[in-house]
């Protein structure tokens, strides 16, 4: 075909609302060289079927901040690109069954407004007024979104796509991908119709996404992690009470999502479309008598009612009006479901130059700000905000698809689900086992999942409530509460051990590791023998990744991270060192423990034969219990005490040897207790790219004056030069049953002046903490602000920059 294009800066893969958002946006971001292939017709695979809602509202601080930039872009986006669209902007109503679901609106509203949205809680009087159809009777409350509605989805995907061609960008459709190769730096695009070379990919292809993400494994990829659900909607015939009633009003009934119950009701020309998330749902394609179809474009599963009969029973209960008109038509389409019900936007796990913008739930109300931060990654490598929440690297190895069937499932059956700070969802657990696993569990361990690595929360003592229902709280008291202050105390008066496996490892090796590393890194590298905190910016200077990097030689480093950071600076690493520099990964290989507290010299001296008198930052390698080890003189709980490395064989025996000698296992939460009390940071809560290095306190950390130009190393010039907006601080909360949670909005007067990055009670300074980001002049220690927390304003009091437990770090030096 002459016409053909067979060159390309990016190729996208799939003609949904979310590929064609995302050539909009790279078309509007001035890359017009962009092509999507979609192998039918525009909307052939969810999109065409969806129900279209387009809620504000969400849980989830990067997930609400990109719906928010949809609505706007929807409301604007007709005019723009002249193209007509129905857009119904109803508002809506979220019904609120018990006081725990009211904290939870109350929550959301708390982000709206700190993100300019404007959600409002309603009394049971609000709700009938705007909806008289309704029983009332049992509820607690609800949520009013004055923005939420319904847009058609064809339609708008057709607007961004005219608008994407306006701007040069091309489409191509009935163009099936083939498959994919690589030619130097280059990508080869392999069609029926030809071969399009390119700088970029982006996998859009929704259900087939999977399937698509098989072509990149000779590159490094892995199995995109979702599975395909069957969701179902009905619409009823016309309801004459209904019809007059919009015509008396002039506008339609708001939408309706009975959270507690699980389903939204929403008003379709005179009739009622209901649409339940069931407990008893239906994943498809998963069985070997269930293959996915080479095509299924524009295509149902068959109708299967019978499910939601417990629901339609239900919503009729609370609507009378729904069952007054016969079912019209249903809707039993796919779903993609990702394991946490969230989308994949942003790099592909080990592959250099691809990119994810797939597997999305609630594709229509996030598919134009995920266009938008899909072109922001593909042309800067970086967003404007965090959108860690999302991002294809927050799973590892562990999601199999017996994972991603288990989850998919249980996340859909809890749709509209409350996640409580304490609360562990039981399905797909047990991916990742430490070495001392069975003997945690044996000394009362109530376990959480870590990037897949199941470690200790807390330890109960016999007759201790360990039941899932006793976690459904926002507040801190529960079983839990007496077992960490134990926990905390221990750590506090003796020694406490913590086993830690999952900790993320990559040992660098080779002639220039260390010329490398301070290009890499903003600060100073340590010297041999010692370990220092490292931070990595990006070109805003903004926190990208936090590691501990242990000096073993000339060109011989340890950088260790987060778990939960495994393949984030993993590719990270991989994809900036230079020939000759080795990256060695034992992430899986080897476990760690903390030993820490005022007694923890004497406990481990009898143990080792290391050198325990060498300074903090130091490390060495010695035998613990008669086994190879590596101690590293740090601790996160911000008392004397070691990190123990050890491989995974011989950590039982270590682990065994401590408990022997009288340390106290703590857990996970008295470690966030712990270390917020020091006011130590952890990655992707406090440290995220929506600060900079120096509005995070880490000026500490930079070394201006090196020579190697540093990635973030102009920007943090200017804004040292120009002064930050915003200031890291600690606060003392007076705070009632609950502490802050992530994203809790800070007031000072009726201004919206900050929002808390972690929260938790310290129980060695007997006080409930938030650590924060704050508008700059009034992070001055003393200054009175307010914390909302689940809709209470809670008096907060800025702190002097320094910890609050053992400010000189003398407990740490010892």
């Amino acid at each position: 075909m002459a016409d053909f294009p067979t060159t390309a800066r990016v190729v996208i893969i799939g003609g949904g609302v979310v590929g064609t958002s995302t050539l909009y946006h790279l078309a509007k971001g001035g890359w017009s060289d962009c092509v999507l292939l979609e192998k039918n017709e525009l909307t052939a695979g969810s999109t065409w079927h969806a129900a279209g809602n387009c809620p504000n509202f969400s849980t989830s601080w990067a997930v609400m901040n990109m719906q928010r930039y949809s609505l706007d872009l929807y409301s604007r986006l007709e005019a723009e690109v002249e193209y007509p669209m129905n857009y119904h902007v109803t508002g809506s109503i979220r019904l609120g069954h018990s006081k725990e679901r009211m904290q939870e609106f109350e929550r959301a509203c708390s982000m709206g407004r700190h993100q300019g949205i404007e959600l409002n809680m309603m009394s049971l009087e609000d709700i009938k007024s705007r909806y008289p159809f309704i029983e009332t009777h049992d509820l607690a409350g609800g949520l009013w979104d004055p923005a939420d509605g319904d847009i058609d989805p064809a339609q708008l995907t057709q607007a961004l796509a005219k608008g994407a061609r306006q701007m040069g960008a091309r489409i191509e459709r009935f163009c099936p991908a083939t498959g994919v190769s690589r030619d130097g730096d280059e990508w080869i695009v392999h069609t029926d119709k030809g071969d399009i070379r390119c700088e970029k990919v982006v996998n859009a292809a929704g259900y087939y996404a999977q399937r698509v993400g098989e072509w990149f494994k000779p590159f490094g990829g892995r199995t995109v992690p979702m599975v395909t659900m069957s969701h179902q909607y009905f619409l009823t015939e016309e309801i004459g009470e209904l019809k007059d009633w919009t015509a008396e009003q002039g506008h339609k009934v708001p939408l309706l999502r009975d959270v507690d119950s699980s389903y939204y009701l929403r008003q379709d020309k005179n009739g009622l479309n209901l649409g339940p998330y069931e407990r008893n749902c239906r994943a498809h394609w998963v069985t070997p008598d269930d293959p996915m179809p080479e095509d299924f474009s524009f295509q149902l599963y068959p109708d299967d009612l019978e499910r939601l009969e417990w629901y339609i029973e239900d919503a009729m209960a609370r609507v009378p009006i729904l069952g007054s008109a016969g079912v019209g038509r249903v809707i039993n389409g796919p779903i993609p479901y990702a394991p946490d019900g969230l989308p994949l936007i942003g790099p592909m796990p080990g592959v250099t130059n691809a990119f994810e913008a797939c597997v999305f739930t609630f594709g229509i109300t996030q598919g134009g700000g995920a266009g938008k931060v899909a072109a922001e990654w593909v042309m800067h490598g970086e967003t404007e905000h965090d959108m860690w929440a999302v991002d294809p690297r927050r799973y590892t190895d562990y999601t199999d698809q017996d994972y991603c069937h288990a989850k998919a499932m249980e996340v859909y059956g809890h749709e509209y689900a409350m996640h409580f700070p304490q609360h562990e969802w039981p399905a797909g657990r047990d991916k990742k086992l430490g070495p001392n696993d069975a003997r945690i569990r044996e000394l009362g361990g109530v376990m959480g999942a870590y990037n897949g690595w199941e470690r200790a929360n807390w330890f109960a003592k016999p007759g201790d409530d360990t039941s899932e229902e006793a976690t459904h709280t926002w507040g801190r008291s529960g079983p839990w509460e007496v077992r960490i202050r134990e926990e905390c105390e221990a750590v506090r008066d003796g020694c406490g051990v913590l086993d830690l496996p999952g900790f993320s490892r990559f040992w660098l090796t080779g002639e220039g590791a260390d010329e490398w590393l301070r290009g890499f890194v903003a600060g100073a590298l340590p010297r041999i023998g010692r370990m220092n905190l490292v931070y990595v910016s990006d070109s805003r200077g903004r926190i990208k990744t936090e590691m501990s990097c242990v000096r073993l030689a000339e060109d011989s480093f340890v950088l260790i991270t987060a778990a939960t950071a495994q393949w984030h600076d993993g590719d990270l690493i991989r994809q900036s060192v230079p020939e000759g520099v080795e990256v060695k990964e034992t992430t899986t290989e080897r476990s760690a423990l903390i030993v820490t507290g005022p007694k923890s010299r004497d406990l481990l001296s009898p143990l080792t034969d290391a050198d325990l008198s060498l300074a903090w930052l130091s490390h060495q390698h010695c035998t613990v219990a008669g086994k190879p080890a590596f101690l590293a003189r740090v601790s996160f709980a911000g008392e004397l005490g070691w990190e123990v490395h050890a491989t995974n064989d011989d950590m039982p025996g270590i682990y065994d040897a401590i408990l022997d000698a009288g340390a106290t296992p703590f857990g996970m939460y008295a470690l966030n207790a712990l270390r917020i009390e020091k006011g130590y940071r952890t990655w992707k809560g406090d440290l995220s790219t929506d600060y900079s290095l120096i509005e995070g306190g880490l000026e500490r950390f930079i070394k201006f004056d090196k020579p190697q130009d540093f990635v973030g190393k102009a920007a943090l010039l200017v804004e040292k030069q120009q002064g930050s907006k915003k200031r890291f601080v600690t606060l003392l909360v007076d705070a009632d049953e609950a502490d802050a949670p992530y994203m809790s909005t800070l007031w000072h007067g009726n201004d919206v002046v900050g929002e808390t990055t972690s929260g938790a009670y310290g129980y060695r300074v007997n006080a409930s903490i938030a650590l924060g980001m704050l508008r700059a002049d009034l992070a001055e220690p003393g200054t009175e602000l307010e914390v909302d927390i689940y809709g209470k304003r809670c008096r907060a009091v800025v702190q002097p920059d320094q910890p609050l437990w053992d400010p000189q770090n003398e407990r740490l030096r010892a």
